[in-house]
């Protein structure tokens, strides 16, 4: 059992429907939402300042290629941030959840 833990910054307006989908959609078991972050940097040569939400979403390896392209498809910005990281340590009854609740397309 392979789980990712893939993080996605998103506007504020945007959080609870992007995390929604991908429960309801059986791409991910669990989404975080944690709002009031500020993230800076560099876009199209010029500096930005934006305030964000960061997703933190727990989703299988075979999921993750279904969870990408669902996101790039609801997320509002032209390059949104998403980067999935392994989980080499857990809980080993919460991994088979997570497991089980992200369901491979």
């Amino acid at each position: 059992m392979s789980v990712l833990l893939v993080l996605c910054t998103c506007p504020p307006e945007a959080a609870d429907r992007l995390a929604a989908a991908l429960v309801e959609e059986q791409l991910a078991a669990c989404v975080n939402v944690l709002p009031g972050i500020q993230s800076v940097y560099r876009w199209q040569g010029a500096l930005e300042r934006s305030a964000e939400t960061l997703l933190l979403a727990k989703t299988s390896a075979d999921c993750y290629p279904a969870l990408e392209g669902r996101l790039r498809e609801l997320h509002p910005y032209e390059l949104p941030e998403i980067i999935a990281l392994p989980v080499e340590r857990g809980l080993p009854g919460y991994l088979a959840w997570v497991s089980e609740q992200s369901v491979a397309r």
